[in-house]
């Protein structure tokens, strides 16, 4: 279960590559069957990016106030529908309202994924984990390039529901976030998902005891402001995500400039 779960986890981020690969191979099957302008298109590339920028700020809240995995289900859902009206478009707007869905699924997905792998993997995993994580995004970036190329853009949009479809029947199988649980005061869900991923014989208690520790510590703490990260003592872990994630962000940049060429 400490594999699998976060294994159907990672199914969001394989639909985040997905989604930022889509446009790349299409653009000429769909400029030419739908008879859009050059502007009309690029709406429909850019349009992922304010949808995702939306998801991933109203992404925190979700996830606090449902949990993790309705946040993962209702992220899959949308993208699901937005597939489905990019797959059945006749005209630009079916086509940005179907890339706006993606685009928010995509931006819960980057919010909500790494928080629950963290929140469910032992720290011997984590850093491995969250690189597989990274991994995924870039990957599947250049999965939807390659299959493109060979398959009709409908199609394509078909595929693009299968990490959904996957990641909505593995979410049946895989428990609720403990922490998640623990700050809630669902005591006995808490324990009922730590056992469950920890094992049926599994000693709980240690752990257990460190999770309600630092609920406790972290309910005492002030609220914190979007002004604290430019603290001198949080700008070496600013600097080392902003470095992180340029990096990830420059690969896909060039995979996307690659592919455009």
């Amino acid at each position: 279960m400490v594999y699998f779960t976060p294994f159907v986890a990672v199914c969001g981020s394989y639909e985040f590559g997905t989604c930022a690969g889509y446009s790349s191979p299409t653009q000429d099957a769909i400029v030419e069957e739908l008879s859009l302008s050059t502007a009309e298109y690029s709406v429909f590339g850019s349009i992922l990016t304010f949808g995702a920028m939306i998801g991933a700020i109203t992404g925190g809240p979700i996830a606090d106030f449902v949990g993790r995995k309705w946040t993962m289900r209702i992220a899959s859902a949308l993208c699901v529908a937005g597939w489905l009206a990019i797959y059945f478009a006749e005209g630009a707007l079916a086509l940005d309202i179907g890339r706006l869905a993606t685009g928010y699924g995509m931006g819960v997905f980057s919010y909500v994924v790494p928080i629950f792998i963290a929140e469910i993997t032992p720290k011997n995993l984590r850093g491995a984990l969250t690189a597989v994580n990274q991994l995924m995004i870039i990957a599947r970036v250049s999965v939807s390039f390659i299959i493109g190329t060979v398959l009709a853009w409908r199609v394509l949009a078909l595929i693009g529901l299968i990490p959904c479809v996957v990641l909505l029947f593995g979410l049946f199988f895989i428990p609720e976030s403990p922490r998640w649980l623990a700050k809630m005061g669902r005591e006995k869900e808490f324990e009922a998902a730590l056992q469950k991923l920890q094992g049926k014989d599994a000693d709980i208690s240690e752990e257990a005891a460190e999770i309600q520790d630092y609920i406790e510590t972290l309910q005492l703490l002030p609220k914190a402001s979007i002004l604290d990260i430019f603290q001198s003592r949080y700008l070496s872990s600013v600097i080392q995500f902003r470095g992180i994630n340029g990096v990830c962000s420059s690969n896909i940049f060039t995979m996307n400039l690659g592919f455009h060429k």
